[in-house]
């Protein structure tokens, strides 16, 4: 390796002009606290650059059930769905072949640390998830442990599912020889068990010395799988490049060097060609342990997503997957949770003050082993304090609410929950007097919840209705990702979609709160998907207008606790009706900006507020049965979504609307 590594720096020395400007990471990544070096923390920006941002491509392998669509890996990924479609010329929600290369496209731009990067963001999915996992298995090395413990502040023993974390992508921009010999692209390239320079560059139609030199490698350097090269292109790179692998080629020519003896075509492996034997075997016992361990890691966390479930409704092809329960009773439910001790929960909560609790109701911060928690007390016969730890004790998805641990004490019942710092997403709709939620911000909590229900509805055994989905119900954490509380109304129920009622429940017991019940519920007692599908689309509204779901009037049509309740699902109808006449349209478009929350001063992008407002007043259909499912409606608003920017960010870039 010393003799390599000094070629290169030989190389380097003597075509200055032809050199690349990025290092190759070599296997660095995969010792994720040893070696923090600068190849592994991204590519850098030198003064060689003639670019500080640039439009490139990532490749990413589709993965079977999660990121197997050009909807899926655009919300890995942060990209555009539809701009994935075009470059590999495949439909944008339905899942293509397993470990079908996808060419991504993506920004890329260089931060102030001086490296090149794509931010993604990724809530953590699944007890166990590491740094190294995340990087190397989930983002299947476009991005490092290193990298990502350098721009997050969460330790490994720190993450835990529901945390956010930035992903920093790797991805480079062309340097200004690259330029000036008339590179337009580097293209992210994640290296398989089978790849090495000459492989990747048949497989672009690149260059073979220009991979090299953009890489800082020669043809005797040793490579890795799951590391990154960068490949130059002058033109964009084809679907066909995705798509078709090239057959093994015969081996580059050897090394001039007696140390490396010549090799046959029935030796033809890529760490014989590239490296002498001792090196070869080195490297083949590496890649070994390393292809063991992300196996052994897949199948702890993908093992299990192959069971079968009965779900209410099939889900839409390309709708997220998440991993499937069995249904199990409470009892087990509470084997999965930590059993606190009450005075340690009465210290970390300063002996259940007044100023640790938050507003009026019975929840209160915490600090529990150094992190911030919330503690809510329940009287121990509580129905549906037995209720949220059934279902919250066994089910597992970033946008739902974390439920850690229970503590029985004095006849009641304490629940200790992850904390959400900004509270609940009513308080900054309808109560906040200063800040506002920007456009991206709110987009991104729809997308939450419509993930969190589609998990409840599709993915868990058997499926799940909330029944108590509102505004004030969904609770937003540091980031500004949503997670769905108050699960002390959730039932699980078997539905048979192909029955006439669309197999719904029945209930006399009507509960909820006004604004967010549906009418079937209210008047008949029916219960099903569709009620959350009701409630889902008035929290649209409430996003869209800043308004509340149901306002009670006075006699003089002012606030009051007696007269006439506006529903706003109600008053939203109105701006959807088209009047006749040729200046219908404009009409349309001036009470559709009359209806959306002033405090966004037309800082958003019309064309997306319209079809959210469509999609909102499909959810409220007053017949259930043309309310679509939850997992047509994730569909929709990542399609939206894919059009605004980073998630959970703001953006300073908007379309505007029409002048109110």
């Amino acid at each position: 390796m010393a003799i390599t590594v000094h070629h290169v720096l030989l190389a380097l020395a003597v075509f200055p002009l032809a050199a690349a400007q990025q290092e190759y990471q070599a296997n660095a990544q995969s010792d994720c606290y040893a070696n923090n070096g600068s190849s592994v923390l991204g590519y850098t920006c030198t003064n060689t650059s003639s670019l500080l941002a640039c439009a490139t491509y990532v490749a990413f392998r589709s993965d079977l059930p999660s990121y197997s669509s050009p909807v899926t890996v655009a919300y890995l990924l942060n990209a555009s769905a539809p701009a994935i479609t075009a470059a590999n010329d495949v439909p944008v929600a339905s899942p293509v072949r397993n470990n079908t290369l996808l060419l991504v496209p993506v920004p890329c731009a260089c931060t102030a640390a001086g490296r090149y990067q794509h931010d993604a963001a990724y809530a953590v999915q699944f007890r166990g998830e590491t740094y190294f996992s995340i990087a190397s298995e989930t983002y299947q090395g476009l991005s490092t442990c290193q990298a990502l413990m350098a721009q997050n502040p969460a330790r490994d023993s720190d993450i835990h599912p529901g945390v956010a974390l930035t992903v920093p992508l790797r991805c480079a921009c062309p340097s200004a020889a690259q330029a000036a010999a008339g590179v337009r692209y580097l293209v992210t390239y994640v290296l398989d068990w089978d790849d090495y320079a000459f492989t990747v560059a048949k497989r672009f139609g690149a260059d073979h010395q220009a991979l090299l030199h953009a890489n800082s490698i020669e043809d005797d350097t040793t490579v890795f799988p799951f590391t990154t090269m960068l490949v130059p292109l002058k033109d964009p790179p084809t679907s066909q490049m995705a798509a078709v692998l090239p057959e093994p080629p015969a081996p580059p020519p050897a090394s001039s060097s007696d140390l490396v003896p010549p090799v046959t075509s029935s030796e033809s492996s890529r760490w014989w060609v590239t490296v002498g034997v001792g090196a070869g075997c080195s490297a083949l016992a590496l890649g070994a342990v390393l292809a063991l361990f992300l196996l052994w890691r897949r199948c702890c966390r993908h093992g299990h997503r192959n069971t079968k479930t009965t779900s209410w409704q099939a889900p839409a092809k390309g709708a997220f997957m998440w991993p499937t329960v069995e249904a199990v009773d409470v009892r087990e439910a509470v084997w999965s949770l930590t059993m606190h001790d009450y005075g340690d929960l009465e210290r970390a909560t300063s002996g259940f003050s007044g100023e640790q609790r938050i507003g009026n109701s019975s929840v209160y911060r915490a600090v529990i082993n150094g992190g911030a928690a919330a503690v809510k007390r329940v009287p121990g016969d509580d129905v549906s304090a037995e209720a949220e730890v059934s279902v919250l004790g066994r089910l597992n998805h970033s946008s739902l609410i974390r439920l850690s641990g229970i503590c029985m004490h004095g006849g009641n019942m304490y629940m200790v929950f992850e904390f959400a710092e900004n509270g609940a997403l009513g308080d900054w709709l309808h109560v906040h007097g200063g800040e506002v939620l920007g456009w991206s911000q709110r987009m991104q909590v729809a997308l939450d919840v419509a993930a969190g229900l589609n998990y409840l509805h599709n993915y868990t055994d058997a499926p799940y209705v909330h029944k108590n989905l509102k505004s004030s119900n969904i609770l937003l954490n540091a980031c500004f990702r949503a997670k769905l509380s108050n699960f002390g109304l959730a039932c699980a129920i078997t539905v048979d979609a192909d029955a006439e009622d669309g197999g719904l429940w029945m209930t006399r017991n009507v509960v909820g709160t006004q604004g967010y019940l549906a009418p079937e519920y209210v008047e008949h007692g029916l219960i099903g998907p569709q009620l959350d599908v009701f409630a889902f689309g008035v929290v649209l509204l409430e996003l869209l207008s800043g308004k509340e779901a149901a306002v009670a009037l006075d006699g003089s049509g002012g606030r009051g606790n007696y007269g006439k309740v506006v529903l706003l699902w109600e008053e939203a109808e109105r701006p959807g009706r088209l009047r006749e006449g040729d200046d219908a349209k404009d009409d349309l478009l001036d009470r559709v900006t009359a209806f959306i929350d002033g405090r966004l001063h037309g800082q958003y992008p019309l064309d997306v507020v319209l079809a959210m407002l469509a999609l909102a007043l499909r959810c409220v259909a007053r017949e259930p049965r043309a309310r679509p499912p939850m997992s047509k409606v994730l569909l929709s608003l990542s399609g939206m979504y894919s059009t605004i920017g980073p998630s959970g960010h703001r953006i300073s870039t908007y379309y505007p609307a029409r002048a109110q």
